[in-house]
């Protein structure tokens, strides 16, 4: 079996919300379209109180996505982690569709012998490595990430380079909340290059709000653009940048 592009949206944020559309509303909304949404809440001397976690489970149940609570030091694993498990997870979705259709309604890779469950585990495991995959990571730069953000950026840069072992291509895309002048403003362009990254992060400036529900809406919306003409046209990194920045 071949699987289209998997689409996912990687949210990082340490906080709640409090400006805009809910979130899980949105994250909702991106579900019924095809695309994840993962969450990582990032703590820092347990600073993340229950509100905040009740909101992460949310966004990431009604994106059919996963969630995971750590702190800073360990966020270079944690994305690797819930960016690779979010793949399996959906293609075990996939793979359940299949056999329903074959098998009958009822019927999931929990339901088939060891063996045959075995089998379809590798098919998977396959798919997983060489399908087409487009993540779009949304960063949460309200004040109180400030101190954070190079820590996001490492795990960035590691996530790249797990990904880009793998057999399929990958494409990333950055956005942040709240930006410089507005409540969501794209950082980075559809590129399987992360590593140019390390140009941008410096400039960061972190704000007061935190628009998560704008920011999943704003990346929903940009998964149904096509890439720039300028990135076609272009062979220079520049060209993923976002001029504003």
């Amino acid at each position: 079996m071949e699987l289209g592009t998997l689409r996912q949206i990687l949210l990082i944020t340490d906080g709640c919300s409090n400006q805009g559309q809910d979130p899980a509303a949105m994250a909702a909304l991106a579900r019924e379209q095809g695309i994840t949404v993962n969450v990582i809440g990032v703590m820092e001397n347990d600073t993340i109180n229950e509100q905040g976690l009740q909101e992460i489970e949310a966004i990431a149940s009604s994106g059919g996505g996963v969630s995971q609570i750590v702190y800073a030091q360990q966020l270079s694993q944690t994305v690797q982690m819930v960016t690779r498990k979010a793949m399996t997870q959906t293609i075990q979705g996939v793979v359940n569709k299949e056999l329903q259709q074959i098998l009958g309604k009822s019927s999931t890779m929990e339901d088939l012998s060891p063996d045959k469950r075995g089998e379809v585990m590798e098919v998977v495991d396959e798919l997983g490595e060489t399908s087409k995959l487009d993540v779009l990571i949304l960063v949460d730069t309200s004040a109180s990430m400030k101190h954070k953000l190079p820590t996001v950026k490492d795990a960035l840069l590691d996530l790249s380079l797990s990904m880009n072992a793998r057999l399929g291509d990958n494409r990333f895309s950055v956005f942040v909340f709240p930006g410089k002048r507005k409540d969501v403003e794209k950082l980075l362009d559809w590129t399987p290059k992360l590593e140019v990254l390390t140009k941008i992060f410096p400039k960061l400036t972190t704000g007061g709000i935190t628009p998560t529900g704008p920011a999943i809406a704003e990346a929903l919306d940009y998964f149904n653009k096509k890439r720039s003409l300028r990135g076609l046209l272009s062979h220079d990194d520049e060209q993923y940048f976002e001029e504003s920045m």
